[in-house]
């Protein structure tokens, strides 16, 4: 013989929870609701909250409202008050009529409101409706989880594609020009130390925000991507570049942000990263004072991204070895940023970059070209 108590389809019923100081009107109610539901009854307000916050928990509670010691109505306040409890619906099973109540009632959170004395069929619609409410919602907010998972975990695939297509873009522009070596990873890292020392600076308070900034950071491997366009005659030559030369040198920048807007084109649509990379590209090399290339472009009409990355690209340039230069110690180029404040750079870049020189050194330290030399290099950097 089968324990009904332990019945297969148990599982499959929902449990309701009847609060009621009345015995009488437990018995009632478990002989109405046991054929279709697993019952548990409850003689007071403080043990129906323990048993809704037991295992399993109710379905759905039907809450007598004049109880000693705990009434419904404070029964009710505490589950809604509970994240544990406060999903559960409440169906008020009382025999107080005035409207007044029925206010009460619905104000604290219950789903719907019965008087006494009860229409068995009526009763078993309510609940019938609220338990299929219920079920609909719990769907919902799975369903709901589900798909801010899956947007979330796109989202990072979407970021992760986009790491790649720069790593692999700057890979290819690496190979051109290995001289450089971990120049994109140490921009990178001055024009973000820089957008945050900026950050509520009152001329770009309204322009580097964590979005913008965390844009800069990934755009920025970008900036010289047009120098896979240079001929290695130019590119790689030891020494000096002639006038004919340098005006062949100085297409990089047209270059790589010709080639960021064709991919953009053939995506189809706007790519946040991808803008800035654009204008870091095409306007990196252009001057404050408006002696700078390939536009002219003068003070505030320069993208902030380019003016920040101007900064960080010269300063870098400074400081490293090069086939026709040996590096600059960190004062000697700190000195050459300060002597190119309004004219060259933004001032207000310069000034940042000043009280951060110390972030910047270390930077390049982490970073060094070839981790052998990298006491060397903290030799050089440091004031001769």
């Amino acid at each position: 013989m089968i324990d009904s108590s332990t019945s297969p389809s148990d599982s499959a019923r929902s449990l309701i929870l009847v609060v009621d100081d009345a015995p009488q009107n437990l018995s009632l109610m478990d002989d109405l609701l046991s054929d279709d539901y697993l019952v548990k009854v409850a003689p007071s307000g403080v043990r129906a909250l323990k048993i809704a916050h037991g295992s399993p928990q109710p379905d759905l509670i039907l809450l007598d409202i004049m109880m000693p010691e705990m009434d419904g109505y404070e029964v009710c306040r505490q589950l809604k008050a509970d994240t544990q409890t406060q999903d559960i619906p409440v169906i008020f099973l009382t025999a107080k009529t005035q409207l007044a109540d029925e206010h009460q009632g619905f104000a604290l959170g219950a789903v719907d409101y019965i008087i006494k004395p009860i229409s068995p069929a009526i009763v078993l619609a309510r609940i019938k409706t609220h338990l299929a409410l219920r079920a609909a919602a719990s769907f919902l907010k799975d369903k709901n989880a589900y798909l801010e998972q899956e947007v979330a975990r796109r989202t990072e695939e979407t970021r992760l594609t986009e790491e790649a297509t720069i790593l692999a873009m700057t890979s290819l522009a690496e190979t051109r020009d290995n001289e450089t070596g971990h120049h994109i990873l140490r921009t990178q890292r001055y024009v973000r130390a820089l957008a945050l020392a900026l950050q509520n600076h009152p001329r770009f308070v309204l322009h580097l925000n964590e979005r913008f900034i965390d844009l800069l950071f990934r755009s920025a491997p970008l900036h010289d991507i047009g120098k896979v366009g240079i001929p290695d005659r130019i590119l790689l030559k030891p020494g000096k570049l002639d006038a004919d030369e340098f005006k062949i040198m100085k297409t990089h920048t047209t270059l790589g942000h010709s080639a960021i807007e064709r991919a953009k084109a053939r995506i189809g649509r706007p790519i946040a990263f991808l803008d800035v990379a654009g204008e870091i590209a095409l306007s990196h090399q252009e001057k404050w004072d408006g002696s700078g290339y390939p536009q002219g472009l003068m003070g505030d009409a320069i993208p902030i991204s380019a003016r920040l990355m101007a900064v960080a690209d010269v300063y870098d340039a400074l400081i490293s070895r090069r086939v026709y230069k040996e590096p600059f110690s960190h004062a000697q180029s700190a000195s050459i940023i300060a002597q190119g404040k309004g004219q060259h750079f933004d001032p207000d870049i310069v000034d940042a970059f000043m009280a951060i020189q110390d972030e910047c050194l270390a930077i390049a330290a982490e970073f060094s070209d070839s981790d052998d030399d990298i006491n060397v290099l903290r030799k050089r950097l440091l004031p001769q």
